[in-house]
């Protein structure tokens, strides 16, 4: 593969795949989160005007409680704020890296730059991938306060 190949078929397409990705992810968590906050905060104020005979108000009280737990849930999942952060400092380092060659900046003004930025460039690639691929397959470390670990 021939260097403009490289940088536009190769480096180019993956610094806008981890723009968009980082991006996409970031408007997720936001959109989520701010949903999970507005929920939560609506929860104690409609408990105030509960009544008994106020069965749809109650209903919609429940609602908002499972609606905060759901998206809990999706978060944890999905991992949309670990990702956006992750995808963006990816992009940004490929972006670095591009800029560095570009200018024949350090580490590039050695006998063969080319060579040199993919490896740099598949390594930051590789990297992302396996952390990416680790991260989704991670269970949560979240233990219970009251549970310890026996002692050998």
């Amino acid at each position: 593969m021939e260097q403009n190949e490289y940088l536009s078929d190769r480096l180019d397409d993956q610094i806008n795949w981890y723009d968009k990705k980082s991006i996409q992810n970031q408007k997720l968590f936001k959109r989520l989160q701010l949903t999970s906050i507005v929920a939560a905060a609506s929860i104690p104020f409609l408990s105030g005007y509960i009544t008994e005979t106020s069965i749809v108000l109650k209903i919609f009280t429940g609602l908002l409680g499972i609606t905060v737990a759901v998206i809990t849930a999706i978060l944890g999942i999905y991992k949309s704020q670990e990702n956006w952060l992750e995808f963006r400092t990816t992009c940004e380092s490929l972006k670095h890296e591009k800029y560095l060659f570009l200018t024949h900046a350090e580490p590039y003004h050695c006998e063969q730059p080319f060579q040199l930025l993919v490896q740099r460039v598949e390594g930051l690639i590789s990297k992302e991938n396996t952390h990416w691929f680790q991260s989704m397959n991670k269970p949560s470390e979240k233990k219970h306060p009251n549970h310890q670990q026996k002692k050998i």
